[in-house]
C-alpha cells in the first residue's frame, strides 16, 4: 500500500493562510474568458491578503503547444498579474498522481476498466440514456469488481467508483452560486482518473496538486462547477482538505456558448491592457473602472472586489 500523498513540498501548506491559484492549460494563448478567471482568482487572493499561484496544467501533453506556457505568463504579467512563486508543471508531478492512485486502489475505491467509448455508448443506448450535448456519457459500471470486473478484457483506464445509493449526494456551498449538490452515479457515473492512453486525468491531478500546494480557495469559471463534486469525493477518499469554491460568470461567444479556443476565441489583444482589464472587470460585475495605469486599475478593482466578496 502506498503512503498518502506527500503534501509537504509546496508553498504554504498547512499554515492557515489564504492560497489561491490560476491553472491554465498551455494549449494556446489566453483569451478573454481565461483572463476573467485569472483576474478573479488574483483579486480574491489579494483581497484576503493571501498568496496567488499559477499552475501550468500540461498533463494532457498531446494538446499542449510549445512555448504557450511562457506566452501565458507574459500575458498575465502585462496585465499586472504576477504569481507569488514560480509556476509548477503537472507534467513533472506524475509520482504524486501515482501515489494517489495506489492509495485509491488499495482502499477499494478505484478499479481498472476495459471499456471503449463505443462500449459505453452501446451500454448507455441499451439503458435509454442520451449523451447531453456538452456532457459526458454516464459510465454504467460495467467493469466494477462487484459486477465481474474486466471479464477477460485488457485494462485500459482506471476509474473511481462513486457512491450510488439514492441518498448519496455530494453537497457543497459555492460562494457565488449558493448551495449545490449532485448525485454522481446518475450524473457522471464512475469517472476516469487515469486515461487509456496512460495520461493522468484532470480530476485526479487537480485534486492532488491543490492539496500539495495548500490551496484554500478555488476561484474559476462556472463551466467547471460540475467538476466540483468529483473533486470533493476524491478529496474525501484521499484524506485531503476541501477548499472553498467560487465559480465566476462565463464569457460567451457569438453563438451564446462559453468562449473557448474551440469556439472562436482569439488571443488577448494587449496593446491596451487597461482596456482589456476593463472588459474582464465588467464580465465580473465590477462595472466600468477608469484608470491611468494597470496598477491603478487593479487597485480600484480590488476595492470593489473586497466590498463584494470578502465576507463570502
Amino acid at each position: 500500500m502506498s503512503a498518502r500523498v506527500d503534501t509537504s513540498r509546496d508553498v504554504g501548506r498547512g499554515n492557515g493562510h489564504y492560497i489561491g491559484r490560476f491553472a491554465p492549460s498551455p494549449t494556446g494563448p489566453l483569451h478573454a474568458g481565461s483572463l476573467v478567471a485569472a483576474l478573479a482568482s488574483w483579486l480574491d487572493a489579494r483581497a484576503h491578503g493571501g498568496t496567488w499561484l499559477v499552475r501550468i496544467e500540461d498533463v494532457d501533453l498531446p494538446r499542449c503547444v510549445p512555448g504557450a506556457d511562457q506566452l501565458i505568463l507574459q500575458q498575465l504579467a502585462t496585465c499586472g498579474l504576477i504569481p507569488d512563486a514560480p509556476p509548477v508543471y503537472q507534467s513533472q508531478r506524475g509520482a504524486l498522481y501515482q501515489n494517489a492512485l495506489d492509495q485509491l486502489v488499495a482502499s477499494g475505491h478505484a478499479y481498472p476498466c476495459g471499456c471503449t467509448r463505443a462500449d459505453i455508448a452501446q451500454a448507455n443506448a441499451a439503458l435509454g440514456l442520451i449523451k447531453p450535448r456538452h456532457g459526458d456519457l454516464v459510465y454504467p459500471g460495467t467493469c466494477r469488481p462487484d459486477r465481474g470486473g474486466l471479464q477477460g478484457k485488457p485494462a485500459r483506464a482506471w476509474r473511481l467508483q462513486v457512491p450510488d445509493a439514492p441518498a448519496d449526494l455530494i453537497h457543497w456551498q459555492d460562494r457565488r452560486l449558493g448551495p449545490q449538490s449532485q448525485h454522481m452515479a446518475t450524473a457522471v457515473g464512475d469517472f476516469v482518473i487515469k486515461r487509456a492512453d496512460g495520461l493522468w486525468a484532470y480530476q485526479l491531478a487537480v485534486v492532488v496538486d491543490d492539496a500539495a500546494q495548500g490551496i484554500t480557495d478555488i476561484v474559476r469559471g462556472a463551466d467547471l462547477c460540475d467538476n466540483t463534486p468529483r473533486q470533493i469525493l476524491l478529496q474525501q477518499w484521499l484524506g485531503l482538505p476541501t477548499p472553498r469554491y467560487l465559480h465566476t460568470p462565463l464569457v460567451l461567444g457569438d453563438n451564446g456558448e462559453k468562449l473557448s479556443k474551440q469556439n472562436g476565441a482569439t488571443p488577448l489583444a494587449l496593446q491596451a491592457p487597461i482596456d482589456t482589464l476593463e472588459t474582464a472587470g465588467v464580465a465580473l460585475g465590477l462595472g466600468a473602472i477608469k484608470a491611468g495605469s494597470v496598477p491603478d486599475w487593479l487597485t480600484r478593482a480590488l476595492e470593489q472586489w473586497r466590498s463584494r466578496w470578502l465576507s463570502k
